[in-house]
């Protein structure tokens, strides 16, 4: 098995053998962390293929001051950033759309109807999208620490490898972090939204 020195410099030669290594030994934690933060299965799959053709492409960009799978775990990071962004620019207009469309002058709904209370799996559903819904209001920096320490369960080392905050700035930060998630939820719940 290639060490990462050795698999950088096959990739550098665009070896596409290389390429097939590189996918194999990473795809499982690359797709984990995608659908951690994207929440779909279609879509990390497919931002996990924008991230290996990323880094095949930028690899000569690599230096070699940090370890490979640290390299290509911050472009996941940021690919799937960039995914969220996108959705949340998409699903504003999409929410300006509906309301236009099912609400007279009067800003009433038109049409619909209340639905019946739902059953429990329906109010765990419906928990979860909350919880993702909040999750894409914290900044980038917040949902980050977030996901690295209390889904992907990393340690605060390995999140100051990751990130370069020190462990200190990480602790507080990732305080400030879990203290906001609680907020939006909790304003999500109660229907206090804006």
């Amino acid at each position: 098995m290639d060490s990462d020195e050795a698999l950088v410099e096959r990739l550098k030669r665009r070896d596409e053998a290389a390429f097939n290594v590189l996918v194999s030994r990473h795809q499982g934690r690359v797709y984990r962390l995608l659908l951690r933060l994207l929440g779909d299965p279609a879509e990390a799959e497919d931002v996990a293929q924008e991230v290996f053709v990323t880094v095949f492409k930028a690899i000569d960009g690599f230096r070699g001051d940090s370890q490979l799978s640290t390299w290509l775990f911050r472009i996941t990071v940021n690919h799937g950033k960039n995914r969220l962004k996108y959705h949340a620019r998409r699903a504003r207009d999409a929410q300006r759309e509906l309301t236009e469309a099912t609400t007279g002058g009067d800003g009433l709904l038109t049409t619909g109807s209340v639905p019946e209370r739902p059953d429990q799996k329906a109010e765990a559903l419906q928990a979860e999208r909350l919880l993702r819904v909040a999750l894409a209001r914290l900044d980038d920096e917040q949902r980050e620490l977030v996901v690295l320490r209390d889904v992907e369960n990393l340690s605060y080392e390995e999140i100051q490898q990751q990130t370069g905050l020190p462990i200190g700035t990480v602790k507080s930060r990732l305080h400030r972090a879990r203290l906001a998630l609680t907020e939006h939820y909790r304003t999500l719940s109660e229907g206090d939204e804006p």
